[in-house]
């Protein structure tokens, strides 16, 4: 027995209490095992449209295979279904999942994930003839292991009770209007709840720019304003969170560029004006080479008569000072560049965006300065060799960058 089922042990036994609009669902030991439980609302055993419309749900929700759906047997008393149980797992609602744990809404990908997998099983659903109506925070489960959606049961099988405010109650802001309307019902009344529930799963943390323009579609009053499909919901989310990222890449590929072009040309000595100045007269010397003298007797040698082996030596000094150039700047840039390629970096403004990325500019080009020195590389090679690095440790943190939920610079 884990805390919280000792803490139920202590009260009525009940965990994870959640009310649907069909009755209170809830686990509860028996047999010394926590089992899932929906027990039916007494008031609606009353309604025969009701009754029915359970009955029918019960038939089918076996046959229904999807792997977000969750599936029940009846509890039959004399001719009445009292209770439902659910199949075996702890579930408990979206409700209670954040207000235990808040921030697993800012895990990566965990908006998408849930997104993904609502709209995998609506559309299952829809191919079925069937739509779930009602998604709100508390109708809509979670596997408490992989936090994996789970729906239990589907508001098209009650479309005809009279009273929709009375069964939905608390959850009627989740219903599409033309359903509490009674008026035509179809697969955009699941758009509209969706949108609802993504709305509230996402304000606490702020609604990211790439889901915002599709929430307010979506949860459009007028149902032909709507997506007409929840697949056309999911598409136009990654096709925004694509073009996002797509934008930041080539932000960012514009600023590295634009300090390989800046420090390439800064590297060029600077021209000034020279004063032309007459030499003085030259004083007469004696010419030795005119007297048979031989410079090599001074030591002194042409670059053209270097040996293969002097010319091996210093091309050895030249890789090695490379090698150490490459190693030492490598680890610098890395570190550099990690400043402005991570999430946080990503949610400032664009003013703070261009200023730290100045800075970053900047930084480069002084590592590269001081370590091309210490190594005793060529200005113009270590420049080389610099972007080489730049663009190769880029796209390394552009990889890292993309399985992120790394969010849009903000306006």
């Amino acid at each position: 027995m884990n805390y919280e089922e000792l803490l139920a042990s202590k009260s009525d036994g009940r965990l994870n209490k959640s009310q649907m609009p069909i009755g209170l669902y809830y686990r509860e030991q028996v047999n010394g095992k926590y089992c899932g439980r929906v027990d039916i609302r007494p008031e609606m055993g009353e309604s025969i449209l009701f009754t029915e419309a359970l009955k029918t749900e019960c038939e089918k929700n076996t046959k229904l295979l999807n792997s977000h759906q969750l599936h029940f047997t009846p509890v039959i008393d004399g001719t009445e279904i009292k209770q439902l149980e659910v199949e075996s797992g702890n579930y408990l609602s979206f409700e209670q999942l954040l207000e235990e744990a808040p921030a697993v809404v800012a895990e990566k990908d965990f908006a998408m994930r849930v997104l993904t997998a609502l709209v995998d099983i609506t559309s299952y659903l829809h191919q079925q003839g069937m739509m779930h109506v009602c998604y709100s925070p508390r109708t809509v489960m979670v596997r408490k292991g992989d936090k994996s959606p789970m729906l239990l049961s589907h508001g098209s099988f009650y479309m005809g009770l009279g009273n929709l405010e009375e069964f939905y109650g608390a959850d009627s802001s989740y219903v599409a209007p033309e359903v509490m309307n009674h008026g035509t019902i179809d697969e955009r009344c699941d758009v509209y709840s969706i949108g609802k529930f993504m709305e509230y799963l996402l304000e606490p943390t702020g609604i990211p720019i790439e889901y915002r323009s599709m929430l307010k579609k979506a949860t459009s009053q007028a149902p032909e304003d709507r997506y007409e499909r929840p697949e056309d919901m999911l598409k136009d989310v990654r096709r925004r969170k694509s073009f996002i990222r797509s934008a930041v890449t080539f932000v960012l590929a514009l600023l590295i560029a634009s300090v390989a072009i800046y420090a390439y040309f800064d590297s060029f000595p600077e021209s000034s004006e020279v004063e032309f100045v007459k030499p003085a007269p030259r004083q007469p010397t004696d010419d030795l080479l005119d007297d048979g003298f031989d410079p090599a007797e001074l030591g002194v040698v042409s670059g053209d008569s270097l040996t293969e082996d002097d010319l091996q030596a210093q091309r050895e000094f030249e890789a090695k000072a490379e090698e150490i150039f490459r190693k030492k700047y490598e680890k610098e840039a890395d570190r550099i560049l990690s400043k402005i390629y991570n999430n946080e970096h990503m949610s400032n403004s664009e003013k703070k965006f261009a200023a730290d990325n100045q800075s970053t500019i900047d930084e480069l080009m002084k590592a590269q300065s001081k370590i091309g020195e210490e190594a005793g590389l060529d200005p113009t090679r270590s420049q080389l060799i610099a972007t080489e690095i730049i663009d190769r440790v880029t796209e390394k943190k552009k990889g890292t960058l993309g399985g992120t939920n790394s969010r849009a610079i903000q306006k």
